[in-house]
């Protein structure tokens, strides 16, 4: 059994439950970041977190090690990144690196190690179902619904979930820092990880400006509220007709003749629907919020206030070769309707929605119009608390 030990308190925890349920443990480090560019001086590197992992280790007498990822790392995980950004879209690097990483690269190292299970500290669960002959592994979302991480693992594989453990996902987190507390662990009261995984928390536009050429362009506001459509409540119907879906999914179209320019940036790939920061405009009673970009005009949309209906927008689509299922049999056929809960972020409340599939991929309907719907953010959809698939949100 090896564990990835990442110098928090949550994946200490994990390794001594596992011990004390008589599992044979082994503690594995993976470094995949090495370049400081970006980064916030305040933060802790992996120097820090290596130093605190060998030393959970050595207090629960288990073997350790450690394996540099930083090539897959990057390839797969952070020049994704920058593709993404280069074309306007807010890609979610944590669940990439779970699906790409964690339960990839770092999954054969611990083959290779002789483990036949790798263990994490995410709080999610994991369970069975037989259909036949056939197991599938069902991934559930942990109990404290504070921590619960099932969505960074969205997608994951039916392949990657049958050698994967989750010791916590049955815990909260007060009590995990108690129990590392009376074991004397020395992540017992470490501050949990921010920021992008493996990298730490980054100033995004220096970050990027490794790949991405700043360039400045104007900010836009936009006033005139007729220019929305009217966002009803409530679900379509099942027999909606794909013209009506398309309408409701897609994103408004914004032009600089429908608002002023009110400011200047450095470069539209900077910046993703929702942000208030960065922007540095003043003169506003309520703070402005980026509403669209358009990376080919290099012009970022904004408009003032919580309440801006352009923060807001009834569904999204996923392209069909952008959708994933965790739960293989539970697939959706071309023409078929569903209903799931989805959340298209971390800690989002589960949202009411219709799914529909049609021949060109994947529309979700939400029961109420959603703020900072995000093309290149995953919507993962879930039947109750298993997280049944995912995909990246097109537009």
């Amino acid at each position: 059994m090896v564990v990835g030990l990442s110098g928090g308190v949550d994946s200490s925890v994990a390794a001594w439950i596992l011990k004390e349920e008589g599992y044979e443990v082994t503690g594995l480090f993976m470094k995949n970041w090495h370049d400081t560019t970006g980064l916030l001086q305040s933060d802790c590197h992996w120097e820090d977190d290596i130093m605190f992992a060998e030393m959970v280790a050595k207090k629960l007498e288990i073997p350790f090690h450690q394996v540099d990822l930083s090539g897959p790392y990057r390839q797969r995980v952070v020049d994704y990144m920058f593709s993404e950004y280069g074309k306007g879209r807010t890609p979610n690097p944590d669940v990439l690196c779970n699906r790409e990483i964690k339960f990839d690269s770092f999954a054969e190292e611990a083959r290779r190690l002789g483990g036949d299970y790798v263990a994490t500290g995410h709080y999610c669960r994991k369970a069975e179902i037989s259909k036949g002959d056939t197991t599938y592994y069902r991934l559930l979302s942990g109990v404290d619904d504070n921590k619960d991480q099932s969505y960074f693992l969205c997608q994951v594989s039916q392949k990657q979930l049958s050698t994967a453990l989750f010791p916590i996902g049955g815990l909260r987190k007060p009590e995990v820092r108690t129990i590392a507390e009376k074991l004397g662990l020395a992540t017992a009261t470490r501050k949990d990880s921010q920021g992008i995984c493996f990298v730490g928390k980054v100033h995004l536009p220096t970050f990027l400006q490794q790949k991405l050429e700043a360039k400045k362009g104007n900010i836009i506001e936009i006033k005139d509220f007729t220019l929305y459509p009217e966002l009803n409540e409530g679900l379509p119907s099942a027999q909606a007709s794909d013209e009506m879906l398309s309408s409701l999914a897609e994103p408004f179209k914004y032009q600089p003749a429908f608002g002023k320019v009110v400011g200047e940036h450095n470069g539209a790939h900077f910046f993703t629907i929702g942000q208030r920061k960065g922007m540095n405009v003043g003169g506003y009673k309520e703070p402005l919020f980026v509403i669209a970009t358009d990376v080919e005009q290099n012009i970022v949309y904004t408009g003032e206030g919580h309440a801006h209906p352009g923060l807001n927008r009834k569904g999204l689509f996923i392209r069909n070769d952008e959708i994933h299922w965790i739960r293989t049999d539970l697939k959706m056929e071309p023409g078929e309707c569903r209903d799931y809960l989805v959340r298209i972020r971390y800690r989002q409340p589960l949202q009411k929605a219709r799914l529909f599939y049609r021949h060109n991929g994947l529309y979700i309907i939400f029961d109420s119009p959603q703020r900072g719907i995000t093309p290149g953010q995953f919507a993962a959809f879930y039947d109750g608390e298993e997280v049944i698939g995912s995909g990246v949100i097109d537009k």
